[in-house]
């Protein structure tokens, strides 16, 4: 199979290669059993860009966006009845459903799934018959699919990307002490003009001990912030920047540089209307209007308080066959490597791209739109009320 780039900007200037590294069984046959021709080498690669002002150029205009969520029965009957079990994992963040098969959902469940996941962060589903081809039409519900320029794909199902540790380590190696790639908390897709809504990882082969994938809430985040801090940095933009960085066409003397977007560090959900911290360490560059050491000093404060409330997150440990759904508007998350590639470990992902971000003042968030706030935090509310007051 030739490679082709994602955009026809592109040049080229990375040679395909052809991988001969042993797939795991479990995934050998979920993609014969797809009919995914394996005969020219797995995996896919497009062309890779070279220049920053192509990648800029990619998906660089307003696309129109309805959330699903938004047409979902609040009580999500339809999708519920249905299963065998529901399992809240931890009170703030992740859901199991049991019983049901992502590729056989209505129009109506998947409305309702896009709201569960949106109030509940990440959604799994074990035990999941699922091609590459279903995954992408699933992905294609809730939002257009994102095509990376950089990232291995499924040969024949552009925007199924693939993740597999052990090809990745070919090219930027793995150590206890640098585990690297998503081994550190991160979102998905924020220098996107209209990032990452919905990812939907399969993991068709998982290591039998590690391995494990942790979530954190930006709902529960934003709420560990005291009320007057909030209002320190509602409304506050921030420069997000790329993964992968690139050479400037006009001057590549200057060494690489990242692809960079400003976006509100607090995000309003469409579909459940509540608040969220939306940064991360590894692309959240700085705030905008502020000195560095003041941006620094913030944003720090901001990525501890996503990363080191363990009561905020959810730790999954994996199983054959196994689908996470998480919403990378509303959470942070992280590929624990503690296996340290002793097994085989395989994926496919698809990204769905979602609404430009956006800040809503009167926006609640969650635990007082839900009515669970404690006596401490409606005094501090009742407070920073009779302080705003007293100033106009």
């Amino acid at each position: 199979m030739t490679p082709a780039p994602i955009d026809p900007r592109i040049v080229d200037v990375a040679l395909p290669r052809k991988d001969h590294l042993g797939l795991p069984e479990s995934t050998r046959q979920r993609l014969e059993k797809a009919g995914i021709d394996l005969s020219s080498g797995y995996p896919y690669r497009p062309s890779r860009p070279l220049y920053l002002e192509d990648v800029y150029e990619i998906r660089n205009y307003d696309r129109p966006y309805v959330d699903p969520g938004t047409r979902a029965d609040p009580e999500k009957k339809s999708l519920l009845s249905a299963a065998k079990e529901v399992i809240h994992l931890t009170r703030h963040i992740g859901t199991e459903i049991v019983g049901l098969q992502l590729k056989d959902l209505t129009n109506r469940q998947k409305d309702e799934l896009g709201l569960l996941i949106a109030e509940r962060s990440v959604v799994f589903f074990r035990d999941q018959d699922i091609s590459p081809q279903q995954q992408k039409t699933l992905g294609e519900w809730f939002g257009e699919v994102e095509i990376h320029p950089q990232v291995a794909q499924v040969p024949g199902v552009a925007g199924v990307t693939v993740i597999w540790p052990e090809l990745q380590a070919t090219e930027n190696p793995a150590s206890f002490r640098r585990p690297g790639g998503a081994s550190r908390w991160h979102t998905d897709l924020v220098h996107e003009r209209q990032p990452a809504g919905v990812t939907h990882l399969h993991n068709d082969a998982v290591p039998t001990l590690g391995g494990d994938t942790l979530w954190a809430s930006g709902y529960s985040a934003y709420e560990k912030l005291s009320p007057l801090f909030r209002k320190i940095i509602d409304g506050k933009t921030a420069i997000y920047r790329s993964a992968h960085p690139y050479l400037n066409r006009k001057n590549p003397e200057a060494g690489p540089k990242y692809v960079e977007r400003e976006h509100p560090i607090v995000r309003v959900h469409p579909a459940t209307g509540w608040k969220a911290l939306w940064v991360n360490r590894a692309m959240t560059d700085r705030i905008v209007g502020l000195d560095k050491a003041e941006s620094d000093l913030i944003l720090g404060y901001l990525f501890d308080v996503y990363e080191k409330n363990p009561d905020i997150q959810v730790r999954f440990k994996w199983s054959p066959r196994t689908s996470a759904l998480w919403d990378n508007r509303i959470t942070i998350h992280n590929a624990s490597w503690d296996y340290e590639g002793s097994q085989p470990r395989h994926g496919t992902r698809v990204t769905s791209l979602a609404e430009k971000p956006i800040y809503d003042a009167n926006a609640p968030a969650r635990r007082e739109n839900l009515g669970l706030l404690g006596k401490e935090e409606i005094s501090e509310l009742a407070s920073l009320d009779k302080l705003e007051l007293g100033s106009t």
